[in-house]
């Protein structure tokens, strides 16, 4: 399992186990398979007034299902539409592991 972040061209960030698609004959990757892919959300914390020591560099993070209309849980995402791919933080992938077993 290869659990990475994808900012994609729509300017979605994505976290997946995602695996390359390559062609047997030229053994160029032509595109990405997403394994259960969840849109990772991110917004500022909003705090009450005694709360705003806070540190400022925090983040809220949630997942969801990147496609809620389907069943499906494989896309295929062709290499145009991927702008790169990050390495997740510890907790990021704890979360995305624990929202697999939901």
């Amino acid at each position: 399992m290869s659990i990475k972040i994808a900012l994609l061209k729509s300017g979605e960030t994505l976290i997946s186990d995602v695996r390359e698609l390559v062609s047997e004959e030229e053994k160029n990757v032509h595109g990405y398979v997403f394994i259960n892919p969840k849109k990772v959300n991110m917004a500022a914390p909003v705090f009450l007034a005694e709360e705003s020591k806070v540190e400022e560099s925090s983040v809220q993070v949630s997942l969801t299902s990147w496609c809620l209309i389907t069943k499906d849980t494989e896309f295929v995402l062709p290499k145009d539409w991927i702008v790169t791919f990050m390495e997740p933080v510890d907790k990021l992938v704890g979360m995305y592991e624990e929202s697999l077993n939901d």
